[in-house]
């Protein structure tokens, strides 16, 4: 397989060679390419490769320019150090990802996921139709509020004033400053799409915590944390399992 990667930072193009080898030392890194302009040059002075790593953010501008300059008709594998809303633009489009640090198990489901794609014609290719779609989804800006209803009345509470989001009962709730709740419209995912992952996590299946609405974090059984609130909160939130490497992360940003 000859492969191609398309990443400015050297630290990051370098390890992503040594993930391949060790992964396929039978693959070929044709080229490492620092730019857009870089990139979009190879690709109209040279044979196309069987696969493009690319990382998003370049040192010149972001890289779907490249798509929209250039015809690519081979896989790619975005690499990105987005934050979670950006991601799930990905998801909704079918365009794989790889969340730096790259490890070797990501790498080896990326591949998998490229076999499989490989085996239905047709699904491997990127449409401008996608990349519109997931240009949109980019640009799009985070809710500032969020509208409920109190009876006949609706009121709208600035995302600053949110505590967190819950689901129970197949109904989802805002809890605001004081400790109130109030059912919405948008379930827990739609919610994780519209509100800015820098102040917002979500904590397990049923909690998504603002993060200046945290007054502690204790440890909790088996490797789990448990989360306090400000307000309103008496028995707090446990961060599932799977969560807590993360949760901590995005504490330290």
């Amino acid at each position: 397989m000859k492969v191609l990667i398309i990443e400015d930072e050297g630290p990051a193009a370098q390890h992503l060679m040594r993930l391949l080898q060790r992964y396929d030392s039978s693959i070929e890194v044709l080229a490492t390419l620092r730019s857009v302009a870089e990139s979009i040059q190879w690709f109209r002075s040279n044979d196309p490769p069987d696969l493009v790593f690319m990382d998003i953010q370049l040192a010149d501008a972001l890289s779907f320019k490249i798509i929209e300059e250039v015809e690519i008709q081979v896989p790619i594998i975005f690499t990105t150090a987005y934050d979670q809303y950006a991601l799930r633009a990905f998801k909704v489009n079918s365009i794989d990802y790889l969340l730096k640090p790259i490890d070797l198990d990501d790498l080896k489901k990326a591949f998998e996921k490229l076999q499989l794609l490989a085996s239905q014609p047709g699904l491997t290719g990127i449409s401008p139709q996608q990349i519109a779609t997931l240009w949109k989804m980019l640009q799009q800006p985070f809710k500032n509020r969020f509208v409920v209803k109190i009876g006949d009345h609706l009121r709208w509470v600035p995302v600053e004033e949110i505590q967190c989001f819950f689901s129970r009962d197949k109904l989802t709730y805002l809890v605001n400053s004081e400790g109130r709740s109030y059912p919405t419209e948008y379930s827990l995912t739609d919610i994780e799409g519209l509100v800015n992952p820098t102040d917002f996590f979500r904590m397990n299946r049923q909690y998504i915590v603002r993060a200046d609405a945290i007054s502690e974090v204790v440890t909790y059984s088996n490797s789990r944390l448990k989360v306090h609130l400000k307000k309103g909160d008496k028995e707090g939130i446990v961060v599932s399992r799977e969560r807590v490497a993360d949760f901590k992360e995005w504490l330290d940003q």
